[in-house]
């Protein structure tokens, strides 16, 4: 994890840190399904900026959420991963899901 962040005592804080944002959750969501490109990652999270997906990215990575691999080519490929700490976050998107299914139901 990035050690310029303070590591919060409750659990419950220190998982918001990481991914506490809407676009961390929504890219986590993507990679969940196995390695991305940039370009892919840019299309499926609507609405996300190139600059705010680069940042995220960057700050995922040095929080150990995810991988990223270059390729040395031209143009440059560059694959994002998760890695199995940003893998160990599915149950918590499982859940997301249930809730959000359900509260949606609810609404109808």
């Amino acid at each position: 994890m990035n050690q310029e962040k303070k590591i919060p005592d409750c659990p419950v804080e220190m998982t918001l840190q990481l991914i506490g944002d809407k676009w961390k959750v929504l890219i986590i969501r993507d990679l969940l399904t196995g390695t991305k490109r940039f370009s892919e990652l840019m299309r499926s999270v609507s609405g996300i900026t190139q600059k705010v997906l680069t940042s995220h990215l960057r700050n995922m990575e040095a929080d150990g959420l995810l991988t990223r691999k270059v390729y040395p080519e031209v143009p440059p490929k560059v694959e994002y991963t998760l890695t199995e700490t940003g893998y160990s976050l599915k149950p918590i998107l499982d859940s997301m899901v249930t809730w959000g299914t359900n509260y949606k139901n609810h609404l109808d």
